[in-house]
């Protein structure tokens, strides 16, 4: 997973731990938003994506404090909403979430396809936004 890492850390410009952590954090977010299948097979293609999401995805579960909370309550991208907040806790720029996901996607796109990863991204509400 470290050539994959830095791959996406060098393409956003931001530093590789840093980008272990947040990508384990984004891949576990469309672990738990996604359908089943298209999602376990895009994990499951990248190197070492399987690793991270069990490293990192709680680092975000059950985040997002009071306003996270409110945002899932009343709907409308609360998860994403509370994704981007502990993402911008852990030290990322609004700009630097959305390269980050922007190269994380490119990134699942060469591993798992197309095809694959579209399912992924059409299946979470205001995903589109971040790409």
């Amino acid at each position: 997973m470290n050539e994959v890492i830095d791959q996406i850390a060098t393409k956003a410009g931001i530093a590789p731990d840093l980008a272990e952590k947040a990508v384990g954090m984004i891949l576990g977010f469309l672990q738990r938003e996604a359908p089943d299948g298209p999602v376990t097979k895009m994990i499951e293609s990248i190197p070492g994506a399987s690793d991270l999401v069990a490293q990192y995805s709680g680092a975000e579960t059950g985040g997002g404090g009071l306003l996270g909370g409110l945002l899932s309550a009343v709907g409308g991208g609360g998860g994403l909403m509370a994704l981007g907040q502990q993402l911008m806790s852990s030290g990322l720029s609004m700009g630097e979430i959305t390269s980050l996901a922007k190269e994380t996607i490119s990134t699942a796109r060469q591993h798992a396809g197309d095809e694959v990863v579209d399912q992924v991204v059409n299946s979470v509400p205001g995903l589109h936004q971040f790409l």
